[in-house]
């Protein structure tokens, strides 16, 4: 008699593949799944998926919005080391209440926000958020991406390290359209992030993974690929 299992062991099942799914395309794309983090993005989703994803061994999770973060992190209770990535942009007002959970601001793209990480957490590790929109097609849609402008970058580096703060690499979300047309602006981040000395790189997400991981990504971000459509999507 075939085992009948809970919602809850449904869901975990359903995660453990889709895991299993995202390990096996970052191997096709050349990329070592023990080297290259997965960042599980909870963004949308309720505190279960992020408590079914430590169970996973998924111990690095995103999110992009300050109240969800806090609100997720101050319930949760587990016994694995995990690490909190703040995805969205750093706003100084939020920064106070960010600090006792964040491990890695992913998307520090001014001097003002780093400045504020550094006052209430000297030290902080950040990575820089390059906009990469002039590196895809023409038609973007305006306003939605963040990051600093390309030519900003190297001065933004110093400038925050002059804070104490620990830039350990870059982070870059993909221009609009398909996903190979994220490769140059990858290509050239990843160039950048070698002149610089740094470690980490941060591109990919769902459906640019590939491209990511092929052009020298250490975390990809995702969301969809795991833990399906956000239930707030419509």
């Amino acid at each position: 008699m075939e085992e009948r299992l809970s919602p809850g062991q449904e869901r975990l099942r359903r995660l453990e593949s889709r895991i299993e799914m995202v390990r096996e395309r970052i191997v096709r794309a050349g990329g070592d799944p023990e080297r290259v983090r997965v960042i599980a993005v909870t963004k949308g989703h309720d505190l279960e998926a992020v408590r079914l994803a430590l169970e996973t061994g998924l111990v690095d999770l995103g999110e992009n919005y300050a109240d969800d973060l806090v609100r997720k992190a101050s319930a949760l209770e587990s016994d694995v080391p995990f690490r909190w990535h703040y995805l969205g942009r750093v706003q100084r007002n939020k920064v106070p209440r960010l600090v006792e959970w964040v491990t890695l601001w992913q998307s520090v793209d001014r001097l003002e926000a780093g400045a504020a990480i550094a006052r209430r957490m000297p030290g902080a590790a950040v990575l820089v958020q390059v906009n990469l929109d002039s590196f895809g097609p023409p038609v973007q849609v305006p306003g939605v991406r963040g990051g600093c402008a390309p030519d900003e970058l190297e001065e933004l580096v110093h400038g925050l390290r002059s804070f104490g703060l620990a830039v350990e690499g870059l982070m870059a979300v993909g221009p609009h359209g398909f996903p190979e047309e994220s490769r140059r602006g990858f290509s050239w981040l990843a160039a950048r992030r070698d002149e610089l000395g740094l470690a980490e790189l941060s591109m990919g997400m769902t459906d640019d993974l590939e491209v990511a991981v092929s052009e020298g990504s250490t975390m990809v971000r995702i969301g969809r690929a795991l833990f399906g459509d956000r239930p707030d999507s419509g």
